[in-house]
């Protein structure tokens, strides 16, 4: 394989990667009227979580707290498993909330 031809493939490996790779500055804010996140009772703000609907709700129940987080502890915008493409916000609560192992 020759120099240039290298060159260009890893250049090409590395462009793809780039743009696979998730970034939270390519990523809508999940809004809680979206079907999926109003389904599961989303809210950025979990001490906003509706009492009666959800009794069991506790407003010490964060994303950044979930098993289904999928970034930094201390990141203010993450990824969640449920919602793909989308940020949820570190402080906020949804019905599918699990505690992290």
């Amino acid at each position: 394989m020759n120099s240039s031809r290298r060159t260009f493939m890893l250049t090409l490996a590395a462009t793809g990667a780039a743009i696979s790779a998730p970034s939270s500055f390519a990523q809508a804010r999940l809004e809680e009227k979206d079907p999926q996140a109003a389904a599961l009772g989303y809210v950025a703000d979990s001490s906003k979580a509706d009492a009666k609907k959800f009794p069991k709700h506790d407003n010490a129940q964060l994303c950044s707290g979930c098993a289904l987080w999928q970034s930094k502890p201390t990141d203010a915008q993450g990824n969640c498993a449920l919602f793909a493409g989308k940020q949820v916000s570190a402080r906020g609560w949804c019905s599918a909330w699990a505690k992290k192992a």
